[in-house]
């Protein structure tokens, strides 16, 4: 079963805002009330605490994710995250369709470094999201 998911133009312009101005770091994108296209729930500048108290328990999202960190070098670098957040509690029919807005939301931004799909908290700490972006 294929669901055919569209990805709303702000979207696009979400990303591009955070990648060229950073003004923002973090663009949380959500799939619609009809579940047929991704959306923009927020953008803002948050820390990682932030991040972790913006993102729904029981809700999935898709996170852009500007992550700060340090290199092994001990240089400071910056990856752009993508987090597909999915909890477990999710029904079926909402994991397929959300599953399809990740897919159609990766397809249309360029430029992503880091990609991490989560189901519970644990799967967003600080150190597990730089272990993958390092």
């Amino acid at each position: 079963m294929s669901i055919d998911i569209s990805v709303d133009d702000s979207c696009i312009s979400a990303f591009q805002e955070l990648k060229s101005q950073r003004d923002i770091n973090t663009v949380i994108y959500q799939l619609n009330d009809r579940m047929d296209r991704v959306v923009v729930g927020l953008q803002g500048n948050l820390t990682h605490d932030e991040l972790l108290e913006a993102t729904p328990v029981t809700d999935p999202r898709f996170v852009v994710y500007d992550l700060p960190f340090a290199a092994s070098d001990g240089a400071r670098r910056n990856s752009l995250a993508m987090i597909f957040w999915c909890p477990g509690s999710v029904d079926a029919a909402q994991q397929v369709a959300c599953a399809a807005g990740y897919g159609a939301l990766k397809d249309a931004l360029d430029g992503v470094e880091v990609f991490v799909e989560a189901t519970g908290l644990s799967d967003l700490e600080y150190q597990r999201l730089v272990s993958r972006a390092a």
